[in-house]
């Protein structure tokens, strides 16, 4: 009876010790939340604070006085924005979805070890990293072959097929994804289509958010195919425009003969810190909407990754 007292005794202090361990833990996983989470916030302040107080303090979590004209310098493009936010919008989307389908299929195809050409197709993926022609034999192709001057494909198709990406997605399907599973829906009259769509495809879903979101990612970023080929306004995607509003904003800066009226509609002062606070804003600010939703595939993917190790 003695003994099983003792044992008593011991249980909750195991258990406090565990308690306080994990109340460590997680104040050190609050705090470097904070840290990351800081230079966030200093974004969103210094685009709400006046250019002066800027100039004058520099950049601050708690400013003298706040102002909007770094907004307002952003937001005067108008209909321009509205058109540039759109044409990002589709390009990401349309362009993720693409290129998923494309390198998904690729990538099932190469997996196969009864598929034939397999190992050509392995390395004929690979060329394209290790050689590249260029931007001037690029451009000479897309402009004069393929007739893609201004036009919104140019955009989608160079992003489109990453070898990387490829390998990814074959090494799921290869280590995650039985082989087995897919060998009896063929016995069951399955052909390689329905085996893909019906079975491979849907267990590809942690691995297909992880590559999308990285080619979304890298979709929402691009502006240098914009800026070789894209000529229209209306067809600028967000970030060629975002960077035409920072070389207007240093053409002011750095010209003198820049009249008052121009300078009086943005609040007296040129906006260039706040401006470029609030552009970062406006370009980060769906990323940081969808990389929540997102999150989960990640965790799942760390799952299956550690339970097939």
């Amino acid at each position: 009876m003695a003994k099983k007292n003792k044992n008593l005794d011991i249980a909750p202090s195991r258990r406090e010790r565990g308690g306080l361990g994990q109340a460590i833990l997680g104040f050190f996983l609050l705090l470097y939340t904070l840290f990351c989470a800081l230079p966030v916030i200093l974004v969103f302040v210094a685009a709400c604070t006046d250019e002066k107080t800027i100039n004058k303090n520099g950049f601050s979590l708690f400013p003298e006085k706040w102002s909007l004209n770094g907004f307002n310098a952003v937001l005067k493009y108008g209909k321009q924005l509205v058109y540039s936010y759109g044409i990002t919008i589709f390009v990401a989307v349309a362009g993720t979805f693409l290129g998923l389908l494309i390198m998904s299929m690729f990538a099932y195809a190469i997996s196969r070890k009864d598929f034939r050409l397999s190992k050509f197709l392995s390395i004929y993926l690979l060329i394209p990293m290790l050689f590249n022609g260029g931007a001037l034999s690029g451009y000479i192709i897309f402009t004069s072959y393929y007739g893609l001057k201004d036009n919104i494909l140019i955009l989608i198709l160079p992003l489109c097929v990453s070898t990387m990406n490829v390998i990814i997605l074959r090494t799921y399907i290869a280590n995650s994804i039985p082989n087995e599973l897919m060998e009896a829906a063929m016995i069951d009259g399955a052909g390689e289509y329905r085996t893909f769509f019906q079975i491979t495809l849907p267990l590809l879903k942690p691995s297909l958010a992880a590559v999308g979101f990285m080619m979304a990612t890298a979709y929402w970023n691009d502006w240098q195919n914009a800026l070789m080929y894209i000529t229209t306004d209306k067809k600028k995607p967000l970030q060629l425009l975002l960077v035409n509003i920072q070389k207007s904003i240093e053409f002011l800066l750095n010209n003198n003969n820049v009249p008052s009226a121009a300078r009086a509609a943005m609040g007296g002062t040129i906006p260039q810190y706040s401006a470029t606070m609030a552009t970062v804003i406006i370009v980060i600010g769906p990323i940081m909407v969808v990389y929540p939703l997102l999150q989960k595939y990640y965790i799942k993917r760390l799952t299956v990754g550690s339970v097939k190790g």
